[in-house]
């Protein structure tokens, strides 16, 4: 992992990682735990519906097997088909983050999803959850269509960050919605973070090339033929990319340049 260079931040918390990873989809509960220890993210996301109401219980041994002194909680409201239920799902992914020994834990990433076929997320049912949920303390990580002007909205609103989607969830087709998130990129004064969609560690470094200032994956781990050595591909990827971002490309000429070119002889 790259430290002290250049921290993500979001609200008042500082990550020397940009890459986050779910915990969902995985095989097996030693690939879970190899995969997220081998990208060295900070940051993990659970979907809180998912969970039971105790740690107590043998389907939450790999959230009990991390290392939440290294590792921050994100509780996700995934299955949420309207504001009430996510606004729902939110307290209770803060009594989680608690019961990992984090009482300042009110992080949550936001989703409103009413379409079961694409899995959407709902930009109206959004916009109110966020709304309340900040007004109530939460540091808010809104789930949302690759939306230019929803971004804004919910940046207004007071949102940490916006999470746009590079395609469907779980779907692996990269990042589909180019354009609009070069403009969400550009118009934000908070940090971006590429949220769905992504396969590939090609995909996640043209995402930090582009300027986000993180990736979330899930699948494209999870379901690798090597779910470990895939996390770690991600998480170079990330490292490549953003190194990339903040080295300034090249400009692209029409015409060739010779890398060797006589006129610079003299001067070596």
């Amino acid at each position: 992992m790259i430290k002290n260079f250049d921290k993500l931040i979001i609200g008042n918390k500082k990550f020397d990682s940009r890459l986050m990873l779910g915990t969902g989809k995985y095989k097996t509960v030693k690939d879970s735990i190899g995969s997220i220890n081998n990208s060295q993210c900070e940051i993990v996301t659970v979907a809180v519906r998912r969970l039971p109401t105790t740690l107590k219980n043998d389907h939450t041994i790999f959230l009990r097997s991390l290392d939440w002194n290294k590792m921050w909680l994100l509780p996700n409201t995934a299955g949420s088909k309207t504001s009430e239920e996510a606004i729902r799902m939110a307290f209770l992914g803060h009594e989680l983050a608690c019961q990992l020994g984090q009482p300042d834990n009110f992080f949550v990433k936001l989703e409103v999803i009413s379409d079961p076929k694409y899995l959407l997320p709902d930009p109206i049912g959004t916009l109110k959850a966020a709304e309340f949920l900040i007004n109530k303390g939460f540091t808010v990580l809104p789930y949302i269509n690759a939306d230019p002007i929803l971004a804004l909205h919910l940046e207004d609103l007071g949102c940490a960050t916006v999470m746009p989607l590079g395609s469907p969830i779980g779907s692996g087709q990269g990042l589909n919605n180019l354009e609009n998130i070069k403009i969400i990129i550009e118009n934000a004064n908070i940090p971006v973070i590429i949220d769905a969609g992504i396969g590939t560690p090609s995909e996640a470094t043209k995402a930090m090339e582009l300027g986000a200032d993180g990736v979330l994956l899930n699948t494209a781990v999870a379901q690798a033929k090597n779910p470990m050595k895939m996390a770690q591909a991600m998480k170079l990827a990330v490292q490549a990319g953003r190194l990339g971002y903040l080295s300034g490309r090249m400009k692209k000429k029409y015409y060739a340049d010779a890398s060797s070119p006589f006129s610079n002889i003299s001067k070596l």
